[in-house]
């Protein structure tokens, strides 16, 4: 899936959001270790990043050639800030109305629109793709991120009080949201 838009931030920087392509594999990978050694909110740490090169451009290869996901990145200055995704649940049947949703930004990009435009980018992907429910968790901690997403309408939909056991703080519990699109 390809996507591609040019924005003004907060500070009247220009931010670029559009799919990432093998051509950003490297900078993907950096920006995603560099993102999971600024928070505890999200599902891996940095040395669980095992993917190669090779290995992450062959995924965003595939997201950039199929209907109905994509990897999407935020760039300031030609360089990744912020990453976005929409993957299917599932093709069966039942499930197939169903994408789930992720999203990290650096935190010296925070408070600046990228979380809300790539929050959007991802809604109008997901709708583009037919999905009729785009769902995420989301640790109960991470007040901003959870303000973000009911500000495009997300709606808590569980809680599991264990869902994460951080190295740092023990357990974290998370919070499943999703969205109607339809």
């Amino acid at each position: 899936m390809k996507y591609y838009k040019k924005i003004r931030l907060e500070n009247n920087m220009l931010c670029i959001i559009r799919n990432a392509t093998i051509d950003d594999a490297k900078s993907v990978l950096e920006n995603t270790k560099i993102i999971r050694e600024e928070t505890d909110f999200l599902l891996s740490y940095p040395d669980e990043i095992n993917f190669s090169v090779e290995e992450e451009e062959e995924l965003l290869e595939d997201k950039e050639n199929s209907p109905c996901e994509i990897q999407i990145c935020a760039l300031v200055d030609d360089r990744i800030i912020g990453l976005a995704k929409i993957s299917a649940v599932g093709s069966k049947d039942k499930v197939k109305h169903r994408a789930e949703f992720g999203i990290s930004i650096e935190k010296a990009y925070y408070g600046k629109g990228i979380g809300t435009a790539l929050t959007k980018a991802c809604i109008e992907c997901a709708k583009t793709a037919g999905y009729r429910q785009l769902e995420l968790e989301v640790v109960a901690e991470n007040k901003n991120a959870i303000t973000l997403y009911k500000k495009f309408g997300f709606k808590e939909s569980g809680r599991n009080p264990r869902g994460f056991c951080s190295r740092y703080t023990g357990w974290q519990e998370l919070i499943s949201m999703l969205l109607e699109l339809d």
